[in-house]
């Protein structure tokens, strides 16, 4: 069993968390801009934490009793199914009507990029536990490179899509964050299951706390660029800044 030094741990801990937490703040603000109220606001957001913490805590239980650690034709191979149930369980739930009336409020566009700034937390982990010899660098630097860069985008992307422009970098980066996560997937497969044959194998991602990335905060992180995406795809070429004052009601 991988066991990376107690630093790591917190660091990828604080990271996750951070992801799903921002995107609950996001749907808080979306439910308040879609006039909804306060109070079904927090109810929308602390549902969604529920879900979104009951599936991370199974996940991390899963991956703690060593289920996530199968060899291909040796059982069920537990990760993939875990990363496409939850992923799934993700775009059934947008639409549902509250959920799907948040997603569709004004400047919601910037707000769904703020979860992927804690990707730079997740790519440097790969990279300083690659560094240890413990990930092979055929998927930590890709992997990890990657999602340092789409971390360090994030916030830059939403903050010109708040001020009403950037919609074309937002298709860029929507493109360049979902391949990025496909192509993680893809090598962290052939290497954990080696399928393709490395030293030393990605095994450790099928490990606590490694495992949460790409079963609980990769799914995450797929549903909100789709989100993105059909959002951005339906925008007009000038957006709508996130920080206009909400139309007055008609007198």
């Amino acid at each position: 069993m991988y066991d990376p030094p107690g630093y790591l741990w917190v660091i990828t801990i604080v990271g996750i968390t951070a992801i799903p937490a921002a995107t609950c703040v996001a749907l808080y603000s979306g439910a308040v801009r879609a006039d909804l109220g306060r109070t079904r606001a927090a109810l929308l957001a602390a549902g969604a934490a529920v879900v979104l913490g009951g599936w991370f805590t199974a996940s991390a239980v899963i991956a703690g009793h060593g289920w996530y650690h199968t060899r291909l034709g040796h059982g069920v191979p537990w990760m993939p199914v875990a990363v496409a149930g939850f992923f799934g369980t993700l775009l059934a739930l947008r639409q549902i009507p509250v959920v799907a009336r948040a997603l569709a409020a004004p400047g919601m566009t910037s707000r769904l990029e703020l979860p992927h700034s804690f990707r730079a937390v997740e790519g440097a982990v790969f990279v300083a536990i690659m560094a240890l010899g413990h990930l092979p660098a055929l998927f930590a630097l890709p992997a990890g490179l990657g999602d340092v860069a789409a971390g360090i985008a994030a916030p830059l992307v939403a903050r010109r899509l708040a001020h009403g422009g950037g919609r074309r970098t937002a298709l860029w980066f929507t493109a360049f964050g979902m391949t990025d996560l496909t192509s993680a997937l893809t090598l962290g497969t052939l290497t954990a299951f080696q399928l393709v044959n490395v030293t030393p194998s990605a095994a450790p991602i099928s490990e606590l706390p490694l495992a949460l990335i790409p079963t609980a905060a990769v799914p995450l992180l797929f549903a909100l660029h789709i989100t993105s995406l059909s959002a951005l795809v339906k925008a007009p070429r000038t957006l709508r800044p996130a920080t206009a004052p909400l139309p007055a009601a008609a007198g």
